[in-house]
């Protein structure tokens, strides 16, 4: 299928939403190239989900150098293919920090996120993926990572309110907020193409999507 005109796409949403499935399929779709957060390259991540409060920070720096890495390649035109979708958005690293850190440890945070966060434009569009917390907690749970299984609810919720917050505010580019609850973009080849649909009939700064 002929892509949109886009140069860059970002799928987001809480952990549990399906962005890494859904980013996975359009760069397929589009013929694209697909830029994943590496969440098994975060050597703190394990102990993270054990004990937050002790490793919240190392966690979050560990992250947020990552995905600076990963982003320079689009303040270059010409070194990536013609459309890149990524599973992150750059500008949210900061929720999971103000989430997890207490007021010194975020000032610090903010110190390195302001020196090193490339100086790329912004995505052309943002999928945000919603899902009630306990659909995000079912889905948790059967994907079977190991660091993952002891996670709260509570976290999720807290998670998930924190998303619904950033997006809510969020005006840098166009989003398409997707309630995924029944919608399942890989198994489900019609509720994929109806999410296409939707894509390319996107007229307005903000609009929705989901299935009754």
């Amino acid at each position: 299928m002929t892509a949109p005109a886009f140069r860059h796409v970002v799928v987001e949403g809480p952990i549990g939403a399906g962005k890494t499935s859904l980013a996975r399929r359009l760069a397929d779709t589009w013929g694209g190239e697909l830029l994943l957060e590496e969440p098994s390259e975060n050597p703190f991540l394990p102990l993270f989900y054990k004990d937050m409060r002790r490793y919240a920070l190392p966690t979050q720096l560990s992250f947020l150098f990552q995905r600076a890495e990963q982003l320079k390649g689009l303040s270059q035109p010409g070194l990536f293919s013609p459309l890149t979708v990524c599973d992150f958005l750059l500008d949210k690293d900061p929720l999971f920090a103000r989430l997890n850190l207490d007021d010194a440890e975020f000032e610090l945070y903010q110190t390195v996120f302001d020196k090193l966060a490339p100086d790329t434009p912004p995505p052309d569009l943002v999928i945000y993926l919603q899902a009630p917390v306990q659909a995000l907690t079912d889905r948790v749970r059967r994907r079977g990572v190991g660091y993952e299984q002891g996670m709260q609810a509570e976290y999720l919720a807290r998670l998930a309110e924190a998303y619904s917050r950033f997006f809510h505010a969020y005006e840098a580019a166009p989003v398409l907020i997707v309630n995924s609850t029944k919608l399942n973009f890989v198994e489900d080849d019609e509720a994929f193409a109806m999410l296409l649909q939707r894509i390319t009939q996107m007229r307005g700064q903000r609009e929705f999507f989901s299935r009754g």
